[in-house]
């Protein structure tokens, strides 16, 4: 029986912290090819050997700033760079309409939004703000819970942690989850989203979803999804123990992503998540 060709796999923000993880994964895994590395025109590791930016050795292989020319023999272009940036890289790869597009990038304003729907017509197109799979299946379970327990018996909060570099706040993966609550309960995150708590008068009307934040430390990521009723709590939570859940999470999403027709997709399709 003929060995299955490995996955082509192309990454653009190879020189940042997941971008770095992720070429680190697919060089290890004997069913994936990394064959290119894309990086900003001003960065320090232009030129630098994708191998030694992983930190796996040479590998004879260089980083680039042309995406078209990094991914020309790419089955799949995993996105983790900037929301500046990935807007420019679906339009791209949308007008080829001959490459796989997973986009990790967060804070991705209409532009961006708009820019990997119109590659979804074209192109198979996957985005994440958070490329664990436990928190796909997070995500699910608030969703399902939302739309069982009532707003005018059960309050929302939605508490997160993260290190100290973090800059977003809520963390993409906190509005993630607050989506899925709004949208178990038919609501719309924009209009029932409370941020904060003034020192006065902090009483919080029925259907109202609370976010807290906490910044400090190394700590890769927490967050904790509570119902809160009068007579009962019930809670929901993750915790990455390791960046590198991240990483791993991207490439199961690329090998996926390659076997699809065009068009958008998330994470729980990934995993097949009916709830």
């Amino acid at each position: 029986m003929a060995e299955t060709a490995a996955l082509k796999i192309c990454v653009v923000g190879a020189s940042g912290r997941m971008g770095r993880m992720i070429l680190a994964e697919v060089i290890r895994r004997s069913d994936l090819a990394l064959v290119g590395g894309v990086v900003s025109h001003d960065s320090a590791h232009l030129d630098a050997d994708l191998g030694e930016l992983a930190g796996q050795g040479h590998l004879g292989l260089a980083t680039q700033v042309s995406v078209e020319e990094a991914s020309r023999d790419a089955d799949v272009v995993i996105d983790v760079s900037t929301a500046r940036v990935a807007p420019a890289v679906a339009r791209r790869l949308g007008e080829t309409g001959a490459k796989a597009l997973v986009c990790g990038v967060t804070g991705l304003d209409e532009a961006g939004t708009e820019a990997l729907a119109s590659a979804a017509e074209t192109i198979p197109v996957l985005h994440a703000r958070n490329f664990s799979l436990g928190v796909s299946v997070l995500e699910a379970l608030v969703e399902h819970a939302a739309g069982a327990l009532k707003s005018d018996q059960y309050d929302l909060e939605i508490h997160e942690t993260h290190h100290r570099f973090k800059a977003d706040a809520p963390s993409g993966t906190a509005m993630m989850l607050g989506e899925a609550g709004a949208r178990g309960r038919g609501d719309d995150l924009g209009e029932v989203a409370r941020f904060d708590y003034a020192r006065q008068d902090a009483r919080r009307p029925d259907g109202e979803i609370g976010f807290s934040v906490n910044r400090g430390g190394g700590i890769v990521g927490e967050h904790a999804v509570r119902f809160l009723g009068a007579l009962e709590e019930i809670e929901l939570s993750h915790r990455a123990l390791d960046r590198f859940v991240f990483a791993r999470g991207a490439v199961e999403a690329a090998l996926w992503l390659s076997r699809q027709a065009p068009g958008r997709y998330s994470m729980r399709d990934v995993l097949g998540l009916k709830l």
